[in-house]
């Protein structure tokens, strides 16, 4: 595909999410509900990367706000990550082993947070005769560093490979702990985090590139599907939309799957990366100016 192609797909995206304002409600939710099919097909082309962006699509599309759409970016991710992990497993790509060892304390940490941690955070963070943070702030920006963090990740990664660390030998504690963290950022901020999960299992998993990728997809599942459960008692589901949207998604995961051999994926998730970081700048400048 031409690097033309690469931009127009990208454009779509951005536009639907940036420029909701100037359409009337009917085009807002047709945008949004096509958001969902292009989170799903990043999904597929890149193996991961398309999951944050369901957090934007329903914050700023569907005007939810941020700890309902972090609840609702759970279902979705897990439940996209799911088809693609059956998918990765009937090829024997999954290292199951490996992949729990991780998801443990990784899913345990995100139940944690969304069952206790999130109902607990206060309606306002900090406050002064002129200056005010409020929850939604905090997490909106959060999450705009994670994408930041992300796409650079994207931008500077050379193909398919991740740099060796000289690692010989499978560690372990150091799985655990990155599946702590990893459990963490899920929680707060409703995504998969693919970008840390990946490049722990080849580092300390000792895993290759290809079977790292279908085993991040596992952990992914098994952490945000969790997750999400520890949200059941503390929010209400509209059950309707969340399956609708998900319906869409894993239909984008299947178109993604089927192109994955016929694109470039180096270029593209290069692409990608650059259209992430142009989101992330987005939600920081208009969280800021929302609170300023």
């Amino acid at each position: 595909m031409c690097n033309s192609s690469y931009i127009s797909i990208f454009q779509i995206g951005y536009y639907c999410i940036i420029f909701n304002s100037k359409f009337p409600m009917l085009e807002t939710l047709i945008f949004g509900y096509f958001g969902a099919v292009f989170t799903g097909l990043v999904l597929g082309l890149l193996g991961g990367g398309g999951s944050i962006l369901t957090l934007p699509i329903m914050v700023y599309l569907f005007h939810l706000n941020p700890v309902t759409a972090t609840a609702y970016s759970l279902f979705v991710v897990g439940t996209t990550s799911l088809t693609g992990a059956i998918n990765n497993y009937r090829k024997k790509l999954v290292e199951l082993k490996t992949g729990l060892v991780f998801a443990f304390p990784a899913f345990v940490v995100v139940y944690c947070v969304r069952k206790f941690l999130i109902p607990l955070l206060p309606e306002i963070f900090f406050q002064s005769e002129s200056f005010q943070i409020h929850r939604d702030f905090a997490i909106m920006t959060f999450f705009g560093l994670i994408m930041a963090i992300t796409s650079v990740i994207m931008i500077r990664s050379k193909g398919d490979t991740i740099p060796n660390l000289r690692i010989s030998v499978l560690h372990y504690p150091l799985l655990i702990l990155q599946g702590i963290l990893v459990g963490l950022i899920a929680g707060l901020i409703g995504a998969g985090g693919g970008f840390l999960i990946i490049p722990t299992l080849v580092w300390f998993g000792k895993l290759p590139m290809k079977r790292a990728i279908a085993t991040s997809l596992l952990i992914i599942a098994i952490n945000s599907l969790i997750g999400f459960l520890g949200d059941l008692q503390n929010i209400e589901i509209d059950w309707a939309f969340l399956l609708i949207f998900t319906s869409l998604s894993i239909f984008g995961i299947f178109i993604g799957m089927y192109f994955s051999n016929k694109i470039d994926g180096k270029k593209l998730k290069r692409w990608f990366g650059w259209f992430v970081l142009s989101m992330a700048i987005f939600i920081i400048y208009k969280e800021l100016a929302l609170t300023v």
